[in-house]
């Protein structure tokens, strides 16, 4: 019987339903997203796999929105897990790169991680207990042409891992990256539509990843980048 939860943002579609399935048996579900009509598709297929699901409209790249997300997670049980998978992509030179472009990476790339690590840290510190990962990218120690902004947000990402790990450790807290290369979603073919089929992960693969550095009987394991790549 689910009663722990795990909070998984960008929750809707790739590699966040991929990880809300994984988790559907063994924990209940707060999935986070901004678009409504997905959010309940998801909430649907986590239902039909035998979960136990809340899905939450929010923008976690702010403050109020990541504390909203939280609020319902606690209500639920126990907040025993959080997945940060929410991001986005901006892929262009960096003389062709806006201010928009820059601003919605950073928010939603470092913010959403940041917002997200603070609402939930005195759940966990409380309970001495919980597990954080956070989604970077193979982009933030080998980024493509065009990938400066993402790819510079990914690696800030690593190094926060690092630095809250180690904030983490003698509280019960772990804390991961796991940094995965190409993966097979809609995001991947908006921004490169010719990439090889066969190069890219299936959003299952880094799922896999990400429930394995939960796994309890690495309780002693923290602050690890796991980098996943075909």
């Amino acid at each position: 019987m689910q009663t722990n939860v795990c909070i998984v943002t960008g929750g809707s579609r790739g590699i966040g339903l991929a990880t809300a399935l994984r988790f559907a048996n063994s924990h209940r579900l707060v999935i986070a997203a901004r678009g409504t009509e997905r959010l309940d598709d998801a909430k649907a297929k986590v239902e039909a796999a035998g979960g136990l699901c809340t899905a939450v409209v929010a923008d976690v790249s702010t403050a109020d929105g990541a504390k909203r997300v939280v609020e319902h997670a606690v209500e639920a049980g126990p907040l025993d897990l959080l997945v940060n998978n929410a991001g986005t992509a901006t892929l262009a030179p960096i003389d062709e790169t806006t201010d928009e472009d820059f601003q919605r990476s950073l928010a939603t790339n470092v913010g959403g991680v940041f917002h997200m690590t603070r609402a939930v840290w005195p759940f966990m510190r409380a309970r001495k207990s919980g597990v954080i990962v956070n989604v970077s990218s193979v982009a933030s120690i080998d980024p493509f042409p065009g990938f400066s902004i993402y790819g510079g947000c990914k690696a800030w990402v690593n190094t926060f891992t690092k630095a809250v790990a180690e904030e983490g450790r003698p509280l019960g807290i772990r804390v991961f990256a796991v940094a995965p290369g190409a993966v097979e979603t809609e995001l991947l073919r908006s921004r490169f539509p010719d990439f090889p089929a066969d190069q890219a992960l299936d959003p299952d693969d880094v799922a896999a990843a990400i429930q394995a550095v939960c796994d309890r009987r690495l309780k002693h394991a923290t602050g690890q980048i796991i980098f996943v790549r075909k």
